[in-house]
């Protein structure tokens, strides 16, 4: 397969390749189908896949750092995978296995987050602005200062999850599970929490008031 071919974004159709440990940074792949690919330990660093088709491809290891990912990748596997500045915003992660994944300076506002597994990710700082996160699971999980403001996390599992000063601000935790959470100094204001389960958590700096959503 012609590796500078496909990097020059004239080769789109890859549905099921296998590009495992091949060099494609910095490259134009916008609109790219790689649907069901194998792409393990595949270098994206700095490519454009805007648009592209990665449902259901194995990014296990891929290094996807500072990429444009604006793109579908619905059930996809991301374990070990360097996200690091990479623009997430709006993308279809639906049913995505993103543990052990590099996410520093990831932006994923809008995105598409249901039944996503974040289990013990580390998300401090970053922007969840208006996600899609039913459903998802961030067991253990650093959010501290994260910016997850309007996000919807209804029926999403949050145990032990670090909150701290993260920006809750009208985000929806309908029958969230936040046991043994900590939400020292967050955010709650307009925030819905009917049903959500805070046995445990720490509510230190947030107001009762805050607390409870009308029902």
């Amino acid at each position: 397969m012609d590796i500078e071919t496909i990097r020059a974004g004239q080769l789109q159709q890859l549905p099921g390749a296998n590009l495992e440990d091949e060099d494609l940074s910095n490259s134009q792949l916008e609109r790219i189908n790689l649907a069901g690919a194998t792409l393990v330990g595949t270098n994206f660093s700095n490519s454009n896949l805007q648009g592209a088709r990665l449902d259901g491809a194995n990014l296990i290891g891929a290094q996807l750092n500072s990429a444009d990912l604006r793109a579908n990748l619905l059930g996809a596997n991301l374990m070990q995978s360097d996200l690091s500045h990479a623009d997430l915003r709006g993308s279809n992660l639906r049913g995505a296995n993103l543990m052990g994944a590099k996410l520093n300076q990831a932006s994923f506002s809008g995105a598409f987050l249901s039944g996503a597994n974040l289990t013990g990710v580390n998300l401090q700082g970053v922007d969840l602005r208006g996600a899609d996160l039913r459903g998802a699971i961030l067991n253990s999980a650093n959010l501290k200062g994260a910016d997850l403001s309007q996000a919807d996390l209804q029926g999403a599992s949050l145990s032990d999850a670090n909150l701290e000063e993260a920006d809750l601000q009208g985000a929806n935790l309908a029958g969230a599970n936040l046991t043994g959470a900590n939400l020292l100094c967050a955010g709650l204001d307009s925030a819905n929490l009917k049903g959500v389960n805070l046995e445990r958590a720490c509510l230190i700096g947030t107001s009762v008031e805050e607390m409870v959503s009308p029902a």
